[in-house]
């Protein structure tokens, strides 16, 4: 039987902007563990969240770079679960209303020298959040058995991006990235430097027989530091699901870690579902209203683009 995978990405993109989303606390990745936080960061009783205009500028100029609709109207919500470093016990972020829906990102694939083939994959939504604190499991630091919880970089702004599964390899994936990080930097909201965490993807895998359009149960891995890491996860969870249904057994829908070290992909918990979260409006802070003169201020703003550039000199200088 021969299988077709099934792949979509959840990228987490750190916006840069100089101060936390619902504070005023300042963004650093260089300071002192627990130097820039406040009663906001810190979830303490009484302190209220103000939303940060210059994330939503950042969120409207990557969906004008990728064609999106920019929704006029939107909502925060709460998400609620429970983690050492997520101090409210929830997190803000936009769930049935997202600000951006139905854009599209174009690119190439294929190494210098080889002949490259079109590619485009649908951005499902990209949505507005802030970041959790940083757990740290390190002997030489916590010592044996402890782990520390740095909340510096809690509230810090993330745009989530969202593709459809329109993915079908580890080597599309690794392509898309590489893109999706041009585009970020380009229009200068987000470094991606994935080594400092501004940049982390998730992968949502699956396979189903070729000439299916039902999905296959999937698999969600995590902790994947680099382009050619996710890549690798990528092709190895593909070949885990395939052995598993050739020999007869089922999928599980479960998170999984990509471990670099042994090159595998390991089980870390069941993977939640929507309901699980406990979704509902954010009530502390107003829906977000987008105006069109807002809007049209960020285009005339915008650069020329990656692809449009290199398709004005294909078409000047005659390239291929």
């Amino acid at each position: 039987m021969e299988f077709e995978p099934v792949i979509g990405l959840e990228v987490h993109a750190q916006l840069s902007t100089k101060t936390k989303l619902w504070c005023n606390c300042r963004t650093a990745v260089d300071a002192k563990a627990n130097s820039l936080t406040c009663p906001v960061c810190l979830g303490l009783p009484g302190s209220l969240p103000v939303l940060n205009e210059a994330a939503v500028d950042f969120a409207v100029r990557f969906g004008l770079a990728i064609g999106a609709q920019i929704n006029h109207y939107s909502e925060f919500s709460r998400k609620n679960y429970f983690y050492q470093d997520l101090p409210l016990g929830y997190q803000i972020t936009q769930y049935e209303l997202p600000i951006i829906e139905n854009g599209l990102l174009r690119f190439e694939i294929g190494e210098v020298g080889e002949e490259k083939y079109p590619r485009e994959v649908r951005i499902e939504r990209a949505h507005i959040e802030n970041d959790t604190g940083k757990t740290i499991h390190d002997d030489v630091i916590t010592g044996k058995d402890k782990s520390f919880v740095d909340f510096n970089r809690a509230g810090t702004p993330l745009l989530e991006i969202v593709t459809k599964p329109d993915l079908r390899s580890g080597k599309e994936a690794y392509y898309y990235l590489h893109q999706l990080r041009q585009v970020l930097r380009f229009i200068d909201i987000c470094d991606g430097n994935m080594e400092e965490g501004s940049l982390r993807c998730d992968a949502n895998v699956s396979i189903r027989p070729v000439g299916s359009d039902q999905f296959g149960t999937r698999a969600e891995v995590k902790n994947m530091n680099s382009f050619r890491n996710v890549e690798k996860a990528i092709n190895f969870e593909i070949e885990r699901q395939k052995q598993l249904i050739l020999a007869g057994k089922k999928v599980v829908q479960e998170t999984r870690m990509w471990d670099a070290t042994t090159s595998e992909t390991k089980s870390m918990r069941s993977k939640e579902d929507a309901m699980d979260y406990r979704y509902f409006p954010e009530p502390d802070l107003i829906p977000l209203k987008i105006s069109d003169d807002f809007i049209q201020s960020i285009k005339t703003d915008l650069p020329e683009l990656p692809n449009d550039r290199r398709d004005r000199f294909k078409a000047e200088y005659q390239l291929s």
